[in-house]
């Protein structure tokens, strides 16, 4: 399904019904928006783990704005208006306190959402992502687990991004991300669609010299940040900041021996602790 946002055509699809029959009455049930990573991939890279929490939500998952199946033009394509496009979302559809997931990229703008529209989401949790890029923690954590051509691959990217180093960083240290043993947990890229150029344009003009942080203290709702002990690309040191910054609203849980997507590398333990936190009061 599509919505037609000012300026974009944003891609849509859903898992669970919105109303549920009990007895006498139709209730509600909380949305939960899946935000998916990149950017320049597309929502496909979350299914099929979230489609799970259907049991008790409506899960909502698009492709934002010049990823996957939406359009929008490049001189869009900012961390302003990602943010903006979710508020715009929910008002079209409706869509009231929702529960935001946000991994990767999609944490970045479901934080950046939450600062400024504080009115909008009810809970946040911040999967595997970061307020500020930490490339000498990135560069470590890669030639821990990859070696120095890893991390001199990650260096030259996050710092002279182009479409051919993408294409060279993505066999290189893409396969560093996870740690799951489930064979088929890597295949999210062969059926992703892949928009490189964003990935390059927002590394390129905005992510560099992203920080999210002084900001992160106007979100009111309650925020959980899920973090990897092995995470290549946004470090154990990105959870632990996010989480000051947010102050007595957020809630850490590191997970051992996991990489970048907690939910990939640990979906039993990732989805008790998300369960927990989305049911709790």
């Amino acid at each position: 399904m599509f919505m037609d946002l000012k300026t974009a055509r944003i891609f849509f699809d859903v898992v669970g019904p919105g109303l549920e029959p009990r007895g006498a009455e139709m209730v509600a049930r909380p949305t939960l928006l899946v935000l998916h990573g990149g950017p320049g991939f597309d929502h496909s890279t979350l299914r099929p783990y979230f489609d799970r929490f259907s049991d008790a939500y409506q899960v909502i998952y698009l492709d934002h704005r010049g990823c996957g199946r939406s359009s929008g033009a490049q001189e869009t394509w900012s961390l302003d208006q990602w943010a903006d496009d979710i508020a715009a979302f929910c008002k079209a559809l409706g869509i009231e306190a929702p529960l935001v997931f946000g991994q990767s990229f999609g944490g970045m703008v479901a934080m950046h959402y939450a600062a400024r529209h504080p009115e909008g989401p009810a809970k946040v949790i911040l999967s595997s992502t970061a307020a500020r890029f930490r490339l000498d923690a990135t560069m470590d954590m890669m030639r821990h687990l990859g070696g120095d051509a890893a991390a001199a691959l990650a260096e030259q990217f996050f710092t002279t991004p182009s479409e051919e180093i993408y294409a060279a960083y993505g066999e290189t240290c893409l396969p560093l991300y996870t740690q799951s043993v489930d064979p088929n947990a890597g295949a999210f890229r062969a059926r992703a669609i892949e928009r490189p150029e964003v990935a390059v344009h927002f590394f390129e003009h905005e992510m560099k010299d992203m920080d999210l942080r002084a900001g992160l203290s106007a979100i009111t709702c309650p925020v959980l940040v899920l973090g990897g002990a092995v995470d290549p690309v946004t470090p154990p040191i990105c959870a632990r900041e996010m989480a000051e910054a947010v102050g007595a609203n957020a809630t850490l849980q590191m997970f051992e021996g996991c990489g970048h997507g907690v939910h990939r590398d640990d979906p039993e333990g990732a989805e008790r602790v998300m369960r927990a936190f989305l049911a709790g009061a």
